[in-house]
């Protein structure tokens, strides 16, 4: 299995809202991560449910800059497409 996969697998999640969020950032922008951000990616995707949740709608705050600049781009994911903030 591809780490590609390996990921694209682990974005499987409990919660409906998680699954597309991560599902469409991995299909727009994990061929453009470098092996750092690649590793970052992988350890919030192993964080549990509610965790990742609250990371990504803001409610928690993450643990170091590479996890804040992913969960930044990851937002991105939740609008339309063409629409900004």
């Amino acid at each position: 299995m591809s780490e590609k996969s390996r990921i694209r697998w682990l974005c499987r999640r409990g919660m409906k809202e998680l699954d597309v969020l991560l599902e469409r950032f991995i299909a727009g922008e994990y061929d453009d991560l470098d092996e750092r951000e690649r590793a970052g990616l992988l350890e919030l995707v192993e964080m549990e449910d509610p965790d990742l949740y609250m990371l990504v709608m803001g409610r928690a705050e993450p643990s170091h800059a590479l996890q804040a600049d992913l969960l930044s781009r990851i937002r991105q994911f939740q609008r339309p497409q063409g629409v900004s903030r």
